[in-house]
């Protein structure tokens, strides 16, 4: 039987915590809108690692250079691809490009498509899953 690893116990230290918090970000606002479920998710998550507004918004502030950071292990890489579906699925829908980044995500951490559509699947209630909708133009 697999041990169950919570976010804090993989996520010890202060590099881990803020990586994953930029991954998740990132997340957010790929489509350009940030949901009042996607802002409530990104508290939740970063009250639960105990991070402060000092550490979280350059982040923020640079988000147009940000680009992912991949952890080394095993464990962490897993548990933060959940978490970013998670991220994914806050608002109801499936936008393409959070879905686009979710896929490089799990590329680079050596995932294949069908294992990130059945991470997709599972977490949102065993619903399959359709193509992602595509971006629309304001």
């Amino acid at each position: 039987m697999q041990e169950a690893h919570s976010l804090e116990d993989v996520l010890n230290t202060p590099q881990k915590k803020l990586g994953f918090f930029q991954n998740l970000v990132l997340i957010a606002a790929a489509d350009g809108d940030l949901s009042k479920d996607e802002g409530d998710f990104l508290l939740q998550i970063g009250t639960k690692l105990g991070l402060t507004a000092d550490q979280v918004m350059p982040i923020a502030d640079n988000l147009g250079v940000l680009s992912f950071i991949v952890p080394s292990e095993g464990i962490q890489r897993t548990l933060e691809l959940q978490t970013l579906v998670q991220m994914m699925l806050q608002d109801g829908q499936i936008d393409a490009r959070e879905y686009g980044l979710c896929m490089e995500y799990a590329n680079r951490i050596g995932y294949s498509k069908s294992i990130l559509d059945d991470m997709v699947s599972q977490l949102s209630g065993g619903a399959p899953i359709t193509n992602p909708s595509p971006p629309t133009v304001s």
